[in-house]
C-alpha cells in the first residue's frame, strides 16, 4: 500500500547541540525515541519492549536534521527526517518531523511522534 508524506512541528525549549544530540546519537535517542538504540557504521538499531528494528542513517546535516530510512522502506523513495529550524526574529526552536504513514494510520503515526516528542522534552527540560 502507498505511504502519505506528512509532517509535525513542534517548538522544544533547548539549545540546537542538546536537541541535534538526542536526534542523532544512540544515547539521545534511547531517551526518548527506543529503549535502546545500537549503532554499526550508518545502521541504527532500535529495540523496544524485546522488538528491534534497523533504520539506515541516509543523511546528516551536523546541528540540523538526520534522515533515516527503516530497513523494511528499503528501495522506496520513504524515510522518516528530524529537522531543527531556528526562527530568525525571535529564535525559538522548532523539531519538525517528516515522515510517511498509510492513509489510514497517519493520525495514529501524529500521536505517536506527539508521545514521542513529549519524552524529548521531559528528558531534555524543554
Amino acid at each position: 500500500m502507498e505511504k502519505v508524506k506528512f509532517e509535525t512541528e513542534t517548538l522544544i525549549s533547548t539549545s540546537p547541540s542538546i536537541l541535534f544530540n538526542c536526534l542523532i546519537s544512540p544515547s539521545g535517542l534511547s531517551e526518548w525515541f527506543a529503549d535502546d538504540v545500537n549503532i554499526k557504521l550508518d545502521v541504527y538499531t532500535f529495540f523496544w519492549d524485546g522488538d528491534e528494528d534497523t533504520a539506515t542513517l541516509l543523511k546528516s546535516r551536523k546541528g540540523n536534521e538526520v534522515r533515516f530510512q527503516w530497513s523494511e522502506d528499503e528501495g522506496t523513495p520513504y524515510y522518516f527526517e528530524m529537522a531543527i529550524q531556528i526562527d530568525d526574529l525571535t529564535k525559538e526552536i522548532a523539531l519538525v518531523i517528516t515522515d510517511f504513514a498509510e492513509e489510514d494510520e497517519i493520525e495514529e503515526a501524529k500521536l505517536l511522534w506527539e508521545s514521542n516528542i513529549q519524552k524529548l522534552k521531559f528528558a531534555i527540560g524543554g
